[in-house]
């Protein structure tokens, strides 16, 4: 272990401690006056960013970086754009520190309060995406919070930039500097030392792959919210309007293949089968790849879509590309059972007009969010109205689903009291 690269990590988490105490007590006023100078500062310094990402751009082709992986790590004036209307729409959210949750009644009396409070210091491991780097220091300050981030190294130069950029705006705004701070190096072995720092830290939010995340759980003594994969399902139920069907499939698995909340399963009625052709042809001809099984295979037989059969792995598989599974099932419990055995608990979707058929789905399905005549890419900080999101947890303890401002507190019990003693 470097010694030097040791102790640069522990002064960090440490800085961040010291910095967090303050920022549970920090105004509002003060929290969204640095946002609203944020934002700003994102339009003013749009060129020196995309000069920034063009080398990691560069690098990123040098390397042989996928295609979904560069489209991740693209930044341009729209995405730019769109990181500053975040940071403004968290700015207008409300504040949760300090949000009464319930008033209990004790037996004894006194005044006892569940109150909102940040969770502390929060570290943020991510691949790719620097548009990460703006929401997580967003959501983090606006809910109290200070955040350690630890990008890529395929985004080093983005991040880096846009890093120095909040820095310059925290200080600006007469906050505490190290509230948001970045780890300054991609070596693997920063990453080991801040998984250890659970004196300091109090809680690690990983994003990215599934062997990253893995390699987190595995190796943080820190509690860890989590999201593996997303291998997101659409239910074509039997009294599935045509129209709506192919709208929300193609957007669900065309729309933005890369992420997470695209569709990676089409699951299809039976007695809906002869949407099938019209389904597979819509996709093909956006590019996407078919993976089929047997009784699928057989409908397709002649009508002219190239496809591929099916392994028992692509059911499980987060393609993140224009690939897509396709199988035909019996009935709908039936598509609830192979959501539940296959799909990863983040987003599934049925398109129905049968009210029992779309609520027998909606409980029955195991995930973190669930639709009815609805697009899976819904499942989204900024499209459920929390401004921006700092994951999506695929947990079920603390948090579940896209984490905004609520998500990134905990709790105390405030007593006031008139002299009440136990006896």
């Amino acid at each position: 272990m470097n010694s030097k690269l040791e102790t640069q990590v522990k002064n960090i988490c440490q800085q961040a401690r010291a910095a967090s105490l303050s920022l549970a007590t920090l105004p509002t006023a003060s929290k969204d006056n640095f946002l609203i100078n944020l934002a700003k500062r994102l339009q003013e310094s749009e060129a020196t960013i995309i000069a920034e990402n063009a080398k990691d751009l560069q690098a990123a082709t040098e390397s042989g970086l996928s295609q979904a992986m560069v489209e991740r790590l693209m930044l341009n004036s729209a995405r730019i754009q769109a990181m500053a209307e975040g940071v403004l729409a968290v700015a207008a959210l409300a504040d949760p520190v300090g949000e009464q949750i319930e008033q209990l009644q004790p037996p004894r009396g006194f005044d006892l309060r569940k109150v909102r409070v940040p969770i502390g210091v929060i570290g943020i491991i991510y691949e790719s995406r620097p548009n990460v780097t703006i929401d997580c220091a967003i959501l983090c300050l606006k809910s109290g919070n200070a955040c350690i981030l630890r990008g890529g190294r395929e985004a080093f130069h983005s991040n880096r930039c846009l890093g120095a950029i909040i820095k310059q705006t925290l200080v600006e705004s007469g906050i505490d500097p190290f509230a948001v701070q970045l780890i300054p190096t991609t070596e693997r072995a920063a990453l080991g030392v801040l998984l250890q720092q659970d004196d300091t830290v109090r809680c690690i939010i990983p994003r990215g792959g599934e062997g990253l995340i893995r390699f987190v759980v595995e190796h943080s003594r820190i509690p860890v919210i989590k999201h593996y994969t997303g291998v997101c399902s659409v239910y074509v139920d039997a009294a599935a309007d045509p129209h709506k069907a192919e709208s929300i499939v193609l957007n669900a698995k065309c729309q933005r293949p890369s992420v997470c909340n695209a569709a990676e399963n089409l699951l299809i009625h039976a007695d809906a089968a002869a949407l099938l052709p019209r389904l597979a042809k819509a996709l093909y001809d956006r590019g996407v790849e078919l993976r089929v099984d047997a009784h699928a295979a057989a409908i397709l037989g002649g009508s002219g879509v190239p496809y591929g059969a099916a392994t028992e792995a692509d059911w499980s598989t987060e393609y993140n590309d224009l690939i897509i599974s396709i199988a035909i099932v019996a009935d709908t419990p039936s598509a609830i059972a192979f959501i539940n055995r296959h799909g990863s608990g983040h987003s599934d979707a049925i398109v129905t007009e049968d009210p029992a058929a779309a609520q027998a789905f909606l409980a029955g399905v195991d995930a973190s969010t669930v639709y009815h005549n609805a697009s899976t890419r819904f499942t989204d900080g900024f499209e459920f109205g929390m401004g921006a999101e700092i994951g999506i947890s695929t947990d079920r303890l603390h948090a579940r689903g896209p984490m905004g401002l609520r998500e990134l507190c905990t709790y105390k019990f405030v007593v006031h009291g008139r002299g009440e003693i136990r006896e």
